[in-house]
């Protein structure tokens, strides 16, 4: 990477690990939040649930207004509303007797904002790096989304010891001096800028897309989806029974919640290092092999109690998350210069539903058992295995200068 490129890189990583603290921060505190609020576990999940499902349906238009306007005229402004719907969130509970639908409404407006943001830096990150060096760049920035996610639980935790609100401020105090770097700091590619075009045409062309190349594409998709989706959910799971069945609280339940986590950051750096080498039909191998190793993490999960052994396997399930994700970014997100913002954005989508699906659904599972609800993780986890050996077709997904490691 160049030199001159090291600080604007640098305020792209730190979208990703921005981002991800709208959910992974409030994971750990999910029971104390419950308890302060008076409110069921399926409720204070929807802290998750309402974040990121205005996300998911923003993403695809902050794609195509991305491709139609530039990456920064969106990420920037999208940030500082992200910002603010935290303070916002933070003010309703400091401030009123009975916040918690102000705090849901304020989590909406922090999911709208974080739909302009993490998308559009793997799409600009795609647009500035043309090379095999983009599968570095863009496992850097799964890596710094990754990073997010271990800091955030510790950081939630500890900062919860002073009141369970402090992290809704954290989001504002971080998000916005980013947004402002991000719109002074970064000079984006002006060739990738595209010709102004009719939506009709725009999505016409997305429709090509998916029927050339659909099969391949959407098992890539769901491969990134589902991946998310057992993450968040087996976190939630973790963080309620680490209270209520051993007795840990605070900050440990941030520490041990940090580790699988951790496991997976580590994981997407050196398979992002990897790829940079080597790319081709390793991609498919990858995200295969990151499902396989997931798929059967959750089966010793639900097959044993003891609590080293489950933690041990929820390592393994980062160990497969942090194999796949980075193998699937850089599928989507090679699959056509003209529409990435769009494609990248779809595949956004589907993340951030993951993300929002996950803690309500293991949620309101948890009455039925352990072994259930691990083994229908792994079977789902196993189906979308199958998917992707049967259809993920690299030659059909990644431009001849990576296909062949140019």
């Amino acid at each position: 990477m160049k030199s001159s490129m090291k600080i604007p890189f640098a305020v792209i990583s730190a979208v990703p690990l921005i981002m991800v603290l709208g959910n992974s921060m409030l994971v750990p505190l999910l029971p104390v939040i419950k308890n302060s609020l008076n409110v069921s576990l399926f409720q204070v999940s929807l802290f998750i649930t309402v974040f990121s499902l205005p996300a998911g349906l923003v993403i695809p238009f902050a794609g195509f207004l991305s491709d139609y306007y530039g990456r920064k005229p969106i990420m920037a402004p999208a940030l500082i509303i992200y910002g603010l719907g935290g303070i916002l969130a933070g003010l309703s509970a400091w401030l009123l007797a009975s916040p918690y639908y102000f705090i849901l409404a304020s989590r909406i407006l922090q999911g709208i904002g974080a739909g302009g943001t993490y998308q559009l830096a793997m799409a600009l990150a795609s647009d500035i790096f043309q090379s095999n060096e983009r599968t570095k760049a863009l496992g850097l920035l799964e890596a710094s989304n990754g990073l997010g996610k271990v800091v955030s639980p510790i950081a939630g935790a500890a900062l919860g010891l002073i009141t369970w609100f402090i992290p809704f401020f954290v989001y504002g105090i971080l998000a916005i001096p980013i947004g402002i770097a991000v719109w002074l700091l970064i000079k984006e590619p002006t060739k990738n800028k595209q010709e102004k075009m009719a939506f009709k045409a725009y999505v016409r062309d997305l429709v090509k897309i998916f029927k050339s190349k659909g099969l391949a594409l959407i098992s890539s998709i769901l491969a990134g989806m589902i991946v998310l989706f057992i993450l968040f959910g087996v976190l939630s799971y973790v963080s309620d029974v680490l209270e209520a069945n051993y007795g840990i609280e605070g900050i440990r339940i941030g520490l041990l919640i940090a580790l699988p986590v951790g496991a997976m950051t580590l994981t997407s750096y050196l398979s992002g290092s990897y790829l940079q080498k080597k790319i081709g039909n390793i991609l498919k191998i990858l995200v295969v092999t990151g499902l396989i190793v997931e798929t059967v993490a959750l089966v010793v999960m639900a097959l044993f109690d003891n609590i080293y052994v489950f933690f041990l396997a929820l390592v393994a399930m980062g160990i497969g998350s942090g194999i796949v994700l980075p193998a699937v970014n850089t599928l989507v997100t090679s699959v056509s210069d003209k529409e990435r913002g769009g494609i990248t954005c779809i595949y956004g989508s589907t993340r951030f539903l993951g993300v929002a699906l996950g803690p309500p659904v293991f949620g309101l599972t948890m009455g039925l058992g352990k072994l259930p609800i691990f083994f229908g993780a792994a079977v789902l986890v196993g189906v979308i295995t199958f998917l992707t050996i049967a259809f993920i077709q690299t030659e059909k997904m990644l431009p001849s200068n990576l296909l062949h490691g140019h």
